[in-house]
């Protein structure tokens, strides 16, 4: 597939998709599901951080051949209007797209106080930190997730695009609930979340820059930076949060986003599909579930073309 030319370094395809103005672009699909001969449908779900007003002619071609239909935003309306205060552009519309406002977090959420409570999280970088973090996601997101499920369930094959601000957190736990539902292991979805380490590389000194700028955070550049980090283990222990709080994926999405069985068996169905895998992890982790988690952390996926894709995780 043609990508946009971009002063970053080529991102490895698949999974990523490279368009100058919409980071961390990439493919949902292409992973194995254990136990089978199986994988996760390509070309349906699509994941990025916000749009911007610097995508190019090129860059919308690009996009335009990946048939998106809709474009599901979770983003605060603050948030939006800082992105645009800051020159980053706020509401880009797709052409042929629909765009669906489905913010995690209402306005009040994204007062000076409360991102100070959230990021302060985020700014230890620690499984523990992610974890709060995410569960506070959770807490929050039932009507955000449940349109972007719903439409899963009802138009199998109209592909859609997710994201938040750098396409990682809100962006980031709604991916890891489909791919666990759907049966992918937990390493397999840790390490797709953390391919935004790869897929930020190039935009993180200026989202640094930024959050230093903003007083919202103390100008610390590590804190800053863990803000950004999408490690694998902090993705390992969320699952393990989501299996011990709510008894996986499954129970989350039946409970708190109301699914019925038939529209999780039309989740899967239409996700799961009998095709090879495009990704791989390299090896086969035999150890003891105790030491899976160090093991994961120094991985990386291999393409089908034998490319390997490593994040800093």
């Amino acid at each position: 597939m043609s990508t946009s030319t971009s002063s970053s370094a080529a991102l490895p395809s698949p999974p990523f998709i490279q368009v100058e103005g919409l980071p961390n672009l990439r493919d949902l699909g292409g992973y194995p599901v254990p136990g089978s001969k199986n994988s996760i449908r390509r070309g349906v779900i699509y994941r990025a951080g916000a749009p911007s007003s610097k995508i190019d002619e090129e860059g919308w071609t690009t996009i335009k051949s990946l048939g998106i239909t809709h474009v599901y935003d979770l983003r605060s309306n603050p948030e939006i209007e800082k992105a645009e205060a800051a020159g980053r552009g706020g509401v880009v519309e797709f052409e042929g797209s629909k765009r669906v406002f489905a913010p995690v977090f209402t306005d009040v959420d994204y007062s000076p106080q409360n991102l100070m409570v959230r990021f302060k999280n985020y700014q230890s970088g620690s499984p523990e930190g992610f974890t709060a973090a995410y569960g506070d996601i959770l807490k929050n997101a039932p009507q955000s997730y449940t349109q972007i499920l719903r439409h899963i369930a009802q138009w199998p094959t109209s592909p859609l695009l997710l994201h938040c601000t750098a396409g990682k957190d809100r962006t980031g736990v709604i991916c890891a609930l489909i791919l666990s539902l759907c049966g992918v292991d937990d390493e397999t979805v840790a390490r797709e979340y953390s391919l935004t380490e790869v897929g930020l590389a190039h935009w993180r000194e200026e989202v640094v820059a930024g959050l230093m700028a903003s007083h919202t955070i103390p100008s610390d550049r590590t804190g800053a930076l863990n803000m950004l980090s999408a490690r694998a283990e902090n993705m390992m222990a969320t699952l393990a949060m989501i299996r011990e709080r709510y008894g996986g994926a499954e129970g989350y999405i039946r409970e708190h986003c109301e699914l019925s069985d038939e529209e999780i068996g039309q989740i899967r169905s239409s996700l799961v599909v009998t095709e090879a895998p495009v990704h791989q992890l390299p090896y086969e982790d035999k150890s003891p579930p105790s030491t899976q988690n160090a093991s994961i952390a120094g991985s990386a996926f291999s393409s089908s073309d034998g490319t390997r894709i490593t994040s800093n995780g």
